[in-house]
């Protein structure tokens, strides 16, 4: 995409995590600023190992959503910091189960808005522009809560966003805010980037990457991160490296540089 081609409010002067990660799993809505971004991730950690962390994340978001429609029945989803449309969408897969599944698409950047409602608007299928950060802007929004009934069960997605989210900005706020509004029998997935298996270089190189991008980096332990499912029992195996979550043939090559687990609320 050309920066002429670019829709209006867009961030083109710095990196975005959308974009980012589109590039990283060799998409094309990206512009040379993410480019330039993950260019220095290459340079620390390697292209390698950055872009198989992007594809395990990615599989471990399809292999979640295939489990949730096909062995829990859920037939309603809130995939929250969606990214860029690729192949292998939420709605995709869910729709594969049951055609009639509802799925909610939510991202802070607005160019994630301008190509899914080209690509993924659908009788069952919707995209809002919000920011996590602030659960009232989706909770309180008609379209997200006239489209889902959240009085029955529903999975809300966490997929890959939560290492953009502070201290400060206090993750586990954010999700107890989507947990208290979920029906008994609702589902939770979350993966985010750790330190746990990680060197002090390989920590700063993703930091470094993402210095200069509208969103930093936040890395977390295993027990940080397994502390976001407060509230949630999780499903089997537990909080795991993503490709050990119900893994499939070709699970390879394998990285360790998430977590990854799926909760259920009693």
């Amino acid at each position: 995409m050309s920066t002429e081609e670019a829709p209006q409010n867009i961030p083109l002067g710095q990196p975005t995590a959308a974009r980012m990660y589109d590039e990283a799993l060799g998409g094309k809505d990206h512009f040379e600023v993410d480019r330039a971004a993950n260019a220095k991730l290459y340079e620390v950690i390697g292209e390698k190992r950055v872009r198989s962390t992007a594809r395990e994340n990615r599989r471990f978001l399809g292999r979640a959503v295939r489990h949730l429609a096909q062995e829990c029945g859920i037939r309603q989803f809130l995939d929250i910091g969606s990214g860029l449309p690729t192949a292998s969408n939420t709605h995709q897969i869910a729709q594969k189960t049951d055609p009639t599944a509802r799925v909610v698409y939510v991202d802070i950047d607005p160019i994630v808005a301008v190509h899914g409602r080209a690509l993924l608007a659908d009788d069952n299928t919707r995209i809002v522009t919000a920011d996590m950060r602030r659960p009232e802007t989706i909770l309180g929004n008609a379209e997200v809560m006239d489209f889902l009934d959240f009085s029955r069960p529903l999975a809300i997605l966490f997929v890959a966003v939560f290492h953009f989210v502070t201290p400060a900005e206090d993750p586990s706020r954010i999700v107890a805010a989507f947990r208290e509004r979920q029906a008994a029998g609702s589902y939770v997935a979350i993966s985010h980037l750790t330190t746990d298996g990680m060197s002090e270089e390989e920590q700063d190189g993703w930091r470094a990457g993402f210095a200069g991008a509208t969103v930093p980096l936040v890395l977390r332990s295993e027990p940080e991160i397994r502390a976001l499912f407060t509230g949630y029992d999780l499903l089997g195996p537990g909080l795991v490296r993503p490709c050990d979550w119900h893994p499939e043939q070709d699970e390879w090559p394998r990285t360790t540089s998430l977590f990854g687990g799926v909760g259920a609320l009693a």
